[in-house]
């Protein structure tokens, strides 16, 4: 079976479409070609969003992940510097 890759915009709206339509939840999975569990799970992480929150998540997790590397570095060199300033030539 062919793997169907959603992206995050496409979850939301078919998790709109249950909750404003009413719709069945086997109904709405039969009909975008998902299983009830993956349904669910996109529920539990998806439940209650819009887009627009959407992306403004994706780009809090960027800048944060960016950040931490800039710290990791940082931590790198203050070590290296340590270690050059207590050797004894």
């Amino acid at each position: 079976m062919k793997k169907i890759r959603f992206t995050e915009a496409q979850i939301i709206g078919i998790l709109n479409e249950q909750s404003q339509q009413g719709q069945k939840v086997s109904e709405i999975c039969r009909k975008h070609g998902i299983s009830e569990p993956t349904f669910y799970n996109w529920r539990s992480k998806y439940a209650g969003m819009k887009v627009d929150e959407l992306k403004r998540l994706k780009e809090l997790e960027y800048e944060n992940s960016r950040l931490k590397k800039i710290v990791a570095n940082q931590s790198l060199e203050i070590d290296a510097i340590k270690d050059l300033l207590t050797k004894k030539f």
